[in-house]
């Protein structure tokens, strides 16, 4: 029996404690360090926690704690915290008494033995709308929670979503008409990649591992451990409020609460997550064997190999979203009626026409006769203009990365799922189902539900579908955050800065000093004295444009500089008026452009689009790093494809 007790006025929060048996906690704790053992992590690994002070994030700090504990982690002996435990609380500064409440809960998860930081949220661009309260602090609660992994080296990333989370999600993604990938819910273990993670050319991104290990707990459980443990918690208004579609859904199912429904529920989830892992494992082999990623930052995918016309629907689409939305970095998935267009294309084997969709545009390869597909990056799509991202950071900064143990991590969760789904491989159900009512009727017929659980979750289904196509009820789902789309002209850098371009290529550049010397030493930061480039001046980063490439050609034959225009009618350089070694700068030139062209002969003209140049700032091209073309033997250009989320979204586990 739970008993509410009164708090102080200048706290408006519910605290609970226990009044009753002690629940048996050795359960709780063995279930828990099974679901670690398989995501592959082990006691002494950093990690971080992201607590709220409800019961379900103080029953994730209890049981982390106490794992970390019985694995023979120490407590540091001068302040009594658990070594390699970071609790993270955010205030949201949502409603006046946050900030209070963030420090009742510091203070209490301190008291635990967790050490535990407070980070505020800054809603400089203006407090979100309320229909789109939830979301807008969930994406500033996940940023702050990726900023400090970074800063503090932490790979791992705990969160207390439970398997109530999952039945929520569940009907509102039926209510979406979502079908069996959908409805598995949120991933045990997932990668963030986030956007300020800079990582040098020879080494990979890992990302940040979210891990969920809660999920097989209700949430009656998470009061059962915190009574367990005799802690206490908080509980948010907000999670009152039928504003929010969560918190109607989670009403309504609360009406329906009964064990043998949950039960059914959770079976039900089940059978869609196996589905999808089987999917995934599926597409990640079909990938291997059938497609090429280049440097340059476009894919080849071999028709031939794939054989697309074999392939189920489901685990083409899948297949086919991979590698669109790593080619174009775009965060929003490929769906419904994109989707379709995209199987009827790639089915019409060998492909004769070209298609854009999902901010890629497809075509036949040359010289393939249809066999072989380009992916390449359409920069002028309007996916484009709201999926891109660029920043820019110091060049000379010391770059922090995250631990290299999560290889490792990853490896041993791979090869225990990968050995599970081998075993399941040949009883996976809803593989064919193509909506959600097939994924409910599937369910039924398989005696995963009931007929009584399903007419109830279809009740639910059809509500929320209502109020959701009618318009009628604000909801939280849907935000994203709009980027203003890196086109020509584009971010500027200095030499001093790197930049990260549209997601997909890291780009630097300098000046260096040069033995035959257009390099000049008179200046503080140096100079070049023809092409007029200098160490504290800006260039700018955009896409290579059609202009580009037929500039190089002219320079190549030595006309543009016999005209002294290139390709935007800037001056360039005037032979007759120069001196030796300006005649050997110009000559420098021309045989970069040469060789430049040699290698843009091998990238087809599509993907070349996709290429990013630097200009100066009255547009003249200084460089095509990924051709090796430059204006000038001071310069030192790099561009490296570095995509921010590597292909499939990198590792994901629904086990």
């Amino acid at each position: 029996m739970l008993c509410l007790l009164r708090p102080p006025p200048s706290l408006p929060l519910r605290r609970f404690f226990c009044r009753c048996s002690v629940p048996d906690m050795l359960q709780y704790r063995e279930s828990f360090a099974r679901r670690m053992t398989i995501a592959g992590i082990k006691p002494h690994h950093r990690i971080a926690l992201g607590i709220s002070g409800g019961p379900d994030s103080m029953a994730l700090c209890v049981l982390t704690t106490g794992w970390k504990l019985d694995g023979a982690v120490a407590k540091e002996e001068a302040s009594g915290f658990v070594d390699g435990l970071l609790g993270i609380v955010v205030d949201h500064n949502l409603r006046a008494e946050s900030t209070q409440e963030a420090i009742l809960v510091r203070d209490r998860v301190n008291r635990m033995g967790v050490k535990c930081e407070i980070e505020k949220c800054d809603w400089s661009g203006g407090r979100p709308k309320h229909g789109h309260l939830q979301e807008a602090a969930r994406e500033m609660r996940y940023q702050i929670f990726e900023d400090v992994c970074i800063k503090q080296h932490i790979g791992i990333l705990l969160i207390a979503h439970h398997a109530d989370d999952q039945a929520e999600l569940l009907i509102l993604r039926l209510s979406r008409n979502s079908g069996v990938l959908g409805l598995a819910g949120m991933a045990f273990v997932s990668q963030l990649f986030p956007a300020p993670l800079r990582c040098s050319g020879n080494s990979s991104s890992v990302g940040i591992l979210l891990v969920r290990p809660m999920l097989e707990f209700t949430k009656d459980d998470m009061y059962n451990i915190c009574k367990g443990a005799k802690q206490e918690w908080v509980e948010d208004p907000t999670n009152q409020s039928q504003v929010f579609t969560r918190n109607r859904i989670r009403s309504s199912l609360r009406s329906l609460s009964s064990e043998l429904f949950q039960l059914e529920l959770q079976r039900l989830i089940s059978a869609c997550r196996l589905a999808r892992a089987y999917v995934d494992n599926i597409c990640d082999k079909m990938v291997k064997d059938s497609v090429t990623i280049t440097e340059h930052g476009y894919a080849v995918m071999d028709l031939e190999k794939l054989k697309p016309s074999s392939v189920d629907d489901l685990c083409l689409s899948r297949y086919l979203a991979w590698i669109l939305q790593f080619i174009s970095q775009r965060h929003r998935p490929v769906r419904g009626s994109i989707s379709q267009l995209l199987l009827r294309y790639i089915r019409n084997s060998p492909c004769k026409t070209s298609l854009t969709a999902a901010g890629c545009y497809l075509s036949p390869a040359p010289q393939s006769k249809g066999t072989k597909l380009l992916i390449c990056c359409s920069v002028d799509s309007p996916q484009s203009s709201r999926t891109e991202l660029s920043y820019k950071y110091p060049f000379l900064e010391e770059c922090p990365m995250l631990p290299s143990e999560i290889h490792q991590i990853i490896a041993d969760a791979k090869s225990h799922s990968d050995q599970f789904l081998h075993e399941a491989s040949s009883g996976v159900p809803m593989i064919h189902a193509k909506s959600s009512m097939d994924v409910l009727i599937e369910a039924r017929k398989l005696d995963l539900i009931s007929d009584a659980t399903l007419k109830s979750i279809s009740l639910l289904q059809s509500e929320e579908y209502e109020k959701f196509s009618s318009g009628g009820v604000k909801t939280d789902s849907g935000l994203r955050q709009e980027v203003k789309c890196a086109s020509a002209p584009s971010i500027n850098i200095h030499a001093s800065q790197s930049c990260f371009f549209m997601g997909r290529f890291l780009v630097t550049w300098k000046l260096n000093e040069h033995e035959d010397s257009c390099f000049l030493k008179g200046k503080q930061d140096g100079s070049c004295q023809f092409c007029k480039l200098e160490q504290d001046i800006s260039v700018g980063v955009r896409c290579m444009v059609e202009s580009d490439w037929l500039f190089l050609a002219n320079i190549s034959k030595g006309q543009a500089l016999e005209d002294g225009k290139n390709h935007v009618d800037t001056p360039v350089y005037n032979l007759n008026k120069i001196a030796q070694r300006r005649y050997q700068h110009s000559t420098f030139i021309q045989l970069s452009a040469q060789r430049a062209l040699k290698f843009l002969k091998s990238i087809p003209i599509p993907a070349r689009k996709g290429i990013p140049v630097l200009v100066s700032s009255d547009g003249l091209l200084i460089s095509v790093p990924s051709i090796c073309f430059r204006c000038c033997p001071s310069l030192s250009a790099a561009s490296i494809f570095k995509p921010r989320v590597p292909l499939g979204g990198g590792y994901t586990s629904y086990l």
